[in-house]
């Protein structure tokens, strides 16, 4: 996937100027950069959700599917029904794909409004990975899990990648020694 030229402003306010990168079809992409850079943007625009000018090119095929900054749960609904609404997969490959993030039994029959912070997060990530896809677009992914759910959460990410484009955005280094694919750094620029 080629971008080329990426210029994206709220009004009076800059976010991107003539940012270009290339991620190969296929495999991770880590893009790191601290608060307020554009990362999010970034993903937003490749998700088609922002406009702007410039141009994204060679997309792989398959749609996109994303892991929002907000985990954007059906509060009233469980875990698994949340992952059901999008998931081309049998209930038994959900509940199996939860219980790997270090989710229990009773956690994925439970509505999702009760859950912990972790505990929504990792139901979010598996959520998006339950669509059929070829961009997998991540914002944030480890956001309040621990150390312990990280790892398998992570693990369970690598599993499910096979075939697809997946970039994911973070500020802290430690995310991008889970998963081991590509790191573009971005830098917060003053536009004037």
């Amino acid at each position: 996937m080629r971008l080329d030229n990426i210029c994206k402003s709220y009004g009076e306010k800059t976010v991107l100027k003539d940012f270009s990168a290339v991620f190969a079809n296929g495999g991770f992409s880590w893009i790191m950069g601290e608060s307020g850079c554009g990362k999010t943007t970034l993903l937003r625009i490749i998700a088609g959700l922002e406009d702007c000018s410039g141009s994204i090119s060679q997309v792989p095929p398959g749609g996109i599917s994303m892991v929002f900054q907000e985990d954007r749960l059906f509060g009233a609904l469980s875990v698994l029904e949340n992952c059901a609404l999008v998931s081309d997969k049998s209930g038994g490959e959900i509940r199996q794909m939860l219980i790997s993030t270090g989710l229990s039994e009773d956690d994925i029959t439970r509505p999702a409004e009760v859950l912990s912070g972790g505990m929504k997060r990792r139901t979010a990530i598996v959520r998006a990975m339950c669509r059929s896809c070829g961009i997998l677009l991540m914002d944030e992914p480890f956001r309040g899990i621990d150390s312990e759910n990280r790892i398998k959460t992570a693990e369970r990410i690598s599993r499910n990648i096979s075939g697809k484009k997946v970039i994911a955005v973070t500020h802290d280094i430690a995310d991008t020694e889970l998963i081991i694919g590509s790191v573009l750094h971005m830098k917060k620029e003053i536009f004037e």
